[in-house]
C-alpha cells in the first residue's frame, strides 16, 4: 500500500508518466542479458571478459550495451583500476542488491515449477502440432502431379502462335 491507501499496482498508473517508467525499467530488467548479468554480479564483482566467459552466448556489443544500460539505471556500478592495462570491475549497487534479491525469488519459483513448466510446454506443442498439420492438410492447394496440364497449355500456346504467323 502506498501513503495515501492505495496498492501500488499498474493498473492505476497505466496511462501515467509513471506506468511507462515502470514500463521502462521492466524492459531493462525484463530482457535476458540483463537478468543473467545481475544473477551473476549477485556473485559478485566481474570483469567483463569474465561475465562474457560465464554468459557464453552473448556477444561482445550486447554486453556492452547491457551493462552500460545497468549502470545507466543505476544497478551496477564500473570501477577504473589507473593500471596497465586498464582494469575494469562491474559490481552490483545497492539499488541493483534489492533487485538481485528479488530476482532470487523468481529463480527459485522457477527451479520449484520446472517440471510442471516443461511438461506444459510438451502437451502444448503436441496438441498444437497436430492441429497444425490438420490445418495444413486442410488448406493446402492441391497440385497437379502430372505435367500434362503445363504441356497441354505450351504446346497450345505454341499452335496458336504458330497458326497466327
Amino acid at each position: 500500500m502506498m501513503e495515501d491507501g492505495t496498492e501500488k499496482s499498474l493498473s492505476h498508473i497505466c496511462n501515467t508518466e509513471a506506468g511507462a517508467e515502470v514500463r521502462r525499467v521492466l524492459d531493462l530488467v525484463g530482457d535476458k542479458w540483463s537478468l543473467l548479468v545481475i544473477a551473476l554480479l549477485g556473485q559478485g564483482s566481474r570483469r567483463f571478459t569474465e561475465l562474457k566467459r560465464e554468459i557464453g552466448s552473448i556477444s561482445h556489443r550486447m554486453l556492452t550495451l547491457t551493462l552500460r544500460q545497468l549502470e545507466r539505471n543505476g544497478l551496477v556500478l564500473r570501477t577504473v583500476f589507473p593500471v596497465v592495462p586498464p582494469r575494469v570491475e562491474y559490481q552490483l549497487t545497492d539499488l541493483g542488491v534489492t533487485l538481485w534479491l528479488t530476482i532470487q525469488g523468481l529463480v527459485t519459483w522457477t527451479l520449484d515449477h520446472l517440471p510442471g513448466i516443461v511438461a506444459a510446454r510438451a502437451d502444448y506443442d503436441v496438441r498444437h502440432l497436430a492441429a497444425d498439420d490438420h490445418t495444413k492438410a486442410q488448406t493446402m492447394p492441391k497440385i497437379e502431379t502430372s505435367p500434362a496440364p503445363l504441356v497441354k497449355a505450351q504446346v497450345a500456346g505454341a499452335t496458336s502462335s504458330a497458326s497466327s504467323s
